[in-house]
């Protein structure tokens, strides 16, 4: 796994500013993000009070094909796919049933799907997509710094982009400082905002 090129967490409080980096690495490790932040700066002043993270994202690996989660055996008038990897099984059945109709496909375990009479060779079926892993990214950071952010800071905005983000919270009415400390907060890890 890659580590984060730059992960800072400064605080008005400098034994908070400790916790939260423990927090806010245990958070992101739990949910399985350190291999697609970059960079990230968190910043907390509980005296204003306001939370502010901000970040760049790594490029998300390609969408997930069968090919990644199954070995597909072609045989006499059909095609038996080992699976490998069950978590995108429900998707890959569901993209099955849609483009072959359910009366070709057969999954007599959870290890095995059979496809028959389908007129896609082996390698068309390796290729097919049946996931894309940024669609939950978005939803999976933002839950991530609610987890990070303290506890009832519930004002909140929220930007995500191809490849940076912001968070602002905060227990009081966001104010003009939200946006001029993103923008400070990106120059310290040398991005724009």
């Amino acid at each position: 796994m890659q580590a984060i090129e730059y992960f800072e967490v400064e605080c008005t409080e400098k034994l908070g500013g400790e916790y939260y980096r423990q927090i806010a690495n245990d958070v992101l490790l739990d949910h399985n993000l350190l291999r697609v932040i970059h960079k990230i700066h968190i910043y907390i002043d509980p005296k204003v009070p306001i939370f502010v993270a901000v970040g760049v994202l790594r490029k998300v690996t390609t969408l997930v094909k069968v090919g990644d989660i199954a070995n597909v055996n072609p045989q006499e008038g059909k095609l038996t796919l080992a699976i490998s990897d069950e978590t995108y099984l429900a998707p890959m059945l569901k993209i099955f049933w849609d483009r072959f109709g359910k009366d070709h496909v057969d999954q007599p375990d959870r290890f095995t799907v059979i496809l028959f009479g389908v007129t896609a060779g082996a390698q068309e079926i390796e290729e097919l997509a049946i996931a894309d892993p940024s669609q939950a990214l978005y939803k999976d950071l933002i839950y991530a710094l609610r987890c990070i952010c303290p506890e009832g800071f519930r004002v909140r905005s929220e930007n995500y982009g191809a490849e940076k983000f912001s968070f602002v919270a905060s227990e009081d009415t966001l104010t003009d400082t939200g946006p001029a400390l993103v923008r400070e907060k990106f120059a310290l890890m040398g991005e724009t905002s």
